[in-house]
């Protein structure tokens, strides 16, 4: 044990004086990548679970690219090495740009572009020379330990009908993500949770009853304020939760090493929120509150009447309802911050689904419930839901800070 704890004071000595001796690297190099990959979602549309694998495998190459010449925390899994005089821009901005070009190829032009506008602040010389190798390696190495983690696998969602018979035909979204491989999880069946309540009960009684009333798109108990707060949170993705990780790393003066942790910490934490959260709703197949309130009359709960003409305040996600995947993305992405950097002043969201509008906190546990509610109020999701998408999004959080990308006591520790 004393060998042990003096192996670890080392290291963290070796670290610290290391880091001390080192030229400051700035993070933006960082967030201005985060922010090319946002803008390229936005610009093709791409969906909520892309755009998270998108994100996750960019982050990590980036991190896995300057921590080798750091070596001031646990790699997520390469076994990179570089001396400390190699330029950490050089290798972060490579490795962004070769994962986003390994994914999207017909850009070329633009992201050549963007890595040239990174590359040119740096001194020519060997440390941009082998920054720039070393952040191919990294990105090469992501490419690969990503090649067969399921995305790629074909949509086969049945649609329940019996012969003959219509149903709507538009094909619901992300059947197979929650089949792909987590980068944290063990499956994305690790934190499945149980059944949703029975159609007799009294959680269901009243959920879907809150819900036929505040969800409504007539609602007359609906709050000015709460519908406002609902329509903005039809915003998905991502693109919802990277502006608070950068206000975070910004508030708290991270460098380029801490401020690539930080971004790679949350966008696995973020993909396997989602991987978790589509395994359940696929799993269970849940009806959300449009059908449930229209067809009530097939549960046989005189305490649920039928509504044949209900709609909620806006058009209802086209994939199963139970968990809430807002939810559980805004508790993991929460719990990863609050663990890293704690609250950290007033952050601030706009959202292009409620045009002029900002939200501000304070605390991160209120943005996860504003979250939670505005599914409520937007007549997507039932209480119970929200809580179970919230606890996932808890554990998924914690798994992953207590897992990966840890400090040099990770390094320390024996391996199993």
């Amino acid at each position: 044990m004393k060998n042990s704890s003096w192996t670890i004071f080392r290291l963290s000595l070796i670290v610290s004086l290391l880091a001390a001796s080192a030229p400051l690297a700035r993070a933006d190099v960082i967030m201005d990548w985060n922010a090319k990959a946002d803008a390229i979602a936005t610009e093709k549309q791409i969906l909520p679970a892309p755009h998270s694998r998108v994100l996750s495998m960019m982050h990590v190459a980036m991190f896995e690219a300057v921590n080798a010449i750091d070596r001031r925390y646990a790699p997520y899994k390469l076994a990179l090495s570089a001396d400390r005089s190699t330029s950490r821009e050089a290798a972060a901005a490579v490795a962004a740009h070769d994962v986003l070009l390994s994914l999207y190829p017909d850009l070329k032009p633009e992201l050549d572009a963007a890595l040239t506008s990174s590359l040119v602040p740096i001194a020519d010389g060997e440390s941009k020379i082998a920054g720039i190798g070393l952040g191919k390696e990294a990105a090469m190495q992501i490419i690969a330990l990503r090649e067969n983690d399921g995305s790629a696998a074909l949509e086969t969602y049945r649609p329940l009908t019996t012969a003959g018979a219509y149903v709507p035909t538009t094909v619901p979204l992300f059947s197979i993500a929650g089949a792909t491989t987590p980068w944290v999880m063990t499956s994305g069946s690790q934190y499945r949770p149980g059944p949703p309540p029975a159609l007799g009960s009294e959680l269901w009684t009243r959920d879907v009853n809150e819900i036929r009333e505040v969800g409504s798109r007539t609602s007359v108990i609906r709050t000015p304020e709460q519908t406002t707060v609902g329509r903005f949170w039809f915003f998905v993705g991502a693109r919802t939760y990277n502006p608070i990780v950068r206000q975070a790393a910004t508030a708290k003066g991270m460098d380029l090493v801490d401020c690539a942790r930080l971004y790679a910490l949350t966008s696995i934490a973020g993909n396997d929120a989602f991987v978790a959260v589509f395994d359940a709703k696929y799993h269970y197949n849940f009806w959300r509150p449009i059908t449930a309130i229209r067809n009530a009359d097939l549960t046989s709960n005189a305490a649920t009447p039928r509504d044949a003409s209900w709609l909620p305040l806006g058009d209802t996600p086209m994939h199963p309802e139970y968990p809430c995947a807002h939810c559980i993305t805004s508790a993991a992405i929460s719990t990863v911050l609050q663990t890293i950097v704690g609250d950290f002043g007033e952050f601030s969201v706009t959202s292009p689904t409620a045009p002029g509008v900002t939200r501000k906190w304070t605390r991160l546990q209120d943005y996860s419930d504003e979250v939670s509610n505005a599914r409520i109020w937007a007549g997507f999701h039932y209480r119970f839901s929200t809580e179970i998408g919230k606890e996932m999004g808890r554990k998924i959080g914690a798994l992953t800070v207590a897992t990966q990308l840890r400090g040099v006591e990770a390094m320390a520790e024996p391996r199993r």
